[in-house]
This record gives structure tokens, sequence and C-alpha cells, in this order.
């Protein structure tokens, strides 16, 4: 956090703004939005005061892209004296003012933001109607005149509002991104055996329509991943997915109603509701860091590969239970309590190697889902075609592999071909793709 601001450091900080737009307003004669926080006491800017000013430029950016306004010049400032956004923007003065006044007015944060509107002349253009206080909801102006309020209590409402926003923010981001991890994954094409936009693999009881519905009903339950690990950061992992349980039993029931009982999602449930708690416990500094999230979903899931020899609710004799008691199997729990290596060291390079290189998203993603399927146990894999045929297949991905890191949609097709042909599906290894993608959204973004 910054330290504390002293008046005459904002003053000096308010002259040089000034200065600062009226040459901005000379050398360009189109208005200009100056763009501060409006923060009580000596402390003008933190973490949370910058993330809110972060959250409020992207919704000014959105709007005027929403009405096609050019802008001509934009330049920021993050300093201890606070966050300062100037925007020189080809659009009329009073459709800017309108515009702004609609966001200090209509968004979460709006009562925060201080969005000027100047005319090239360099006259502000007054709001159509008072700010109103924080706590009071009386004129801002008279409560300030007055002192109407502690100084203490203009920050305590403040950071509430700030927390209560961003908090908001990451779980929808999060969430939203998850959703999209989900479609990148069904439409890459060709996948092997696997739903893709060509056909429905080696399954009979689902397309990729079917993957859409399934994935677009999730986002609620992804967000409330992200709030659950939000709210028990500061207790023990396991606690965290202990408190995910439930919700995924949910979230399950959901998937299979809107399916009408064909499950499409129920390892992604499990894997990218994880990846939703991880974010949740993580400060949105560390989203873009694969390390960090995955190193919080083994935190989360610390010895969760017992349950396969537990007894217990899940304790009926599943495909995944019988390869733990016959080969040691640990599947999907044994990859979340170690992290994830398989995404970490093969999916996720070879994924973002492949975008990197400017291959289409289907040459990478479906490299990275056969980088993935080549260097693990898949259990879907040795459910449908048991452990021979699982642990040939996995030869002859390594030596497709080595020839070729990406292999071509020809070759992508006779695998395809000869997967539907012997009804193997390596659903396990689709979910890792798709959090391969969730990964790289939060670095790209």
């Amino acid at each position: 956090m910054a330290g504390l601001v002293e008046l005459t450091q904002m003053l000096a900080a308010r002259d040089r703004r000034v200065e600062r737009q009226d040459a901005l307003l000379a050398e360009y004669q189109l208005p200009l939005v100056s763009f501060t926080m409006n923060i009580a006491g000596p402390v003008k800017n933190s973490p949370s005061i910058r993330r809110g000013f972060e959250i409020g430029r992207a919704l000014l950016l959105g709007q005027l892209e929403r009405v096609r306004a050019r802008i001509v010049h934009r330049e920021e400032v993050d300093a201890d004296t606070g966050c300062e956004g100037l925007y020189v923007v080809d659009l009329s003065p009073e459709s800017l003012k309108a515009l702004c006044c609609g966001l200090e007015e209509r968004t979460e944060l709006g009562r925060l933001f201080d969005l000027d509107v100047l005319c090239p002349d360099g006259r502000k253009l007054d709001r159509p109607r008072p700010r109103l206080c924080l706590l009071c909801g009386g004129p801002a102006k008279d409560c300030a005149r007055s002192r109407r309020h502690a100084v203490a209590e203009l920050q305590e409402k403040t950071h509430a509002i700030l927390a209560a926003a961003i908090d908001r923010q990451d779980a929808e981001d999060a969430a939203s991104l998850t959703v999209r991890a989900l479609l990148y994954e069904v439409a890459v094409t060709p996948k092997p055996g696997l739903v893709d936009r060509l056909n429905s693999g080696s399954h009979s009881d689902m397309d990729v329509y079917t993957f859409l519905t399934s994935a677009s009903g999730l986002w609620p339950y992804f967000y409330e991943c992200v709030r659950i690990g939000r709210e028990s950061a500061s207790r023990p992992a396991p606690e965290t997915f202990a408190a995910l349980r439930f919700p995924g039993k949910l979230a399950e029931g959901g998937m299979l109603a809107a399916t009408k009982g064909v499950n499409t999602h129920k390892g992604a449930i499990f894997t990218m509701g994880l990846a939703c708690a991880a974010l949740g416990r993580l400060d949105r500094a560390s989203w873009p860091e694969p390390e960090a999230v995955l190193h919080q979903i083994a935190a989360m899931t610390a010895g969760v590969e017992q349950e396969l020899s537990a007894p217990g609710e899940s304790a009926a004799e599943t495909a995944g239970r019988r390869f733990y008691r016959l080969r040691g199997v640990t599947g999907v729990r044994g990859q979340a309590a170690a992290g994830f290596p398989t995404v970490l060291a093969c999916g996720l390079p070879v994924l973002e190697a492949g975008l990197a290189e400017g291959r289409s998203e289907d040459e990478a993603g479906a490299a990275a889902l056969l980088a993935i399927l080549a260097h693990t146990e898949d259990t879907n894999m040795l459910s449908r075609g048991g452990v021979e045929t699982a642990a040939a297949k996995r030869e002859q991905l390594l030596d497709l592999l080595a020839e070729n890191p990406y292999p071509d949609a020809a070759a992508l097709a006779v695998l395809d071909r000869a997967y539907i042909a012997e009804r193997l599906s390596p659903g396990g290894s689709a979910d890792l793709l798709a959090l391969c993608w969730l990964l790289h959204f939060l670095r790209e973004r």
C-alpha cells in the first residue's frame, strides 16, 4: 500500500493534471475525459484502489468503443496521489458527459469515479444531477462542506464498495474464461474419438450442440466456485475443496437435466471447479502464473486419491475405482493432488508454443490433447479399450509426436477414424485440454 499523502502533494498533483489537460486541449482541440478516483482520507492509492481504477477504465473504454468514439490520445498515471487517466476523444462533449454520468450513477463502483469532461475551450461540463454521499445518500457537497461524516466512516464504506466490486468482477471474469475454455475444448477439430465440429466421435448420445448446452449452463457454478475460494482463502486449502463438494453435485444434476441424462462435463465440473476455486484463493496478480494456480489445486486436494479405496457415499465400483484397485491408477484425483503435472509439463507448453508459432486453435489444441493423452493413463481409454489397447495407443502417439509434435489434419483424421471404429474416447484428456485453455487465457489476459 502507498504511504500517507499530504495536502500539499495532492494540490501539486492537481496542478500538474490541470497543466497537462490544458496542453492536450490546446494540441488536439477535442474534448477530454479526466478520470480519477474519489477516495477519502490520506491514502489515495493501494492495490484495491488501483483495481477499482482499472475496472472503471475498462468500463469507460468499453463504452467509448460501443459508441465508436475514437480515442485520439490516452495517458495514465499511477502515483501515491492516486491513479489518473486523461483521454482525448473524438466525440461531442455532451455525449461524453452523458456517457460518463451513466458510469458514475449506474455502476457498482460509480460513486468512487470522478469522470470530468472538458470542452476544447477548457470549460468543464457540470453534472445534470448532484453527486450523492456514499453514506447517507444526500448531496455529497453538503456533507463534505459540513463534515457530517467521519473520514474513518467514509474509508470503511469505500473499502467495502471496492472489495465487493473486485470480488464480483474476479468471479465473473474467471467463470466466463472457464466457460470459454470448455467451448474451445469441444470446438477443437478434429479430436480422435471425441465430439468436435465434424462428428460425435465415439459417442452416439451427444454432439457438439449437447456440449454447448451443457457448458452454457455451468457459468453460475464456476462463479460460485470462485466466490467459495475467495471466502475461504484465509482458511486451510482443504476446507475450500470440502466446500465445493455439494455445489459440484448440484452442478452435475443441472448438467444432466440440461442434456437429458447425457454426461458431457462431469469431469470438467471437478477439474474446472477446482481451478475456479484456486483463482478465488489467489490474488488476481497470480492468475497468469500456471504454477501458482495448479499449486493451489494440489493444496486443496491433498490426499484426495485415497478416496478411491475409502468407504463412503462414492464407494460404488466405478471405472476409476476398478483401475485403482487393479493397477493403482489414480486418474483425475491423482492428477489434481499432484497439481496436474501433465497439464503443466505437456499440454500447456504444446498449446502455447503452437499458438505462438501462428498455428490455429485447431492445430495447437489437437496437439496439446495428443501430448496429454500420450503421457497419462486416461481412465476413459482404459474403460473403453482395456489396459493393453490404451497402452498401445499411448505408444502410437509417442511415435507420431516424435515425428511431428503438431500432426496435420489428415493424420488426425486417420486417428479419429481408428478411435471411432474401436469406440475409444479420451474424455479425461479432453478435460485436461480445457484446463490448458483456461490457463492460457489467464496468461494471455
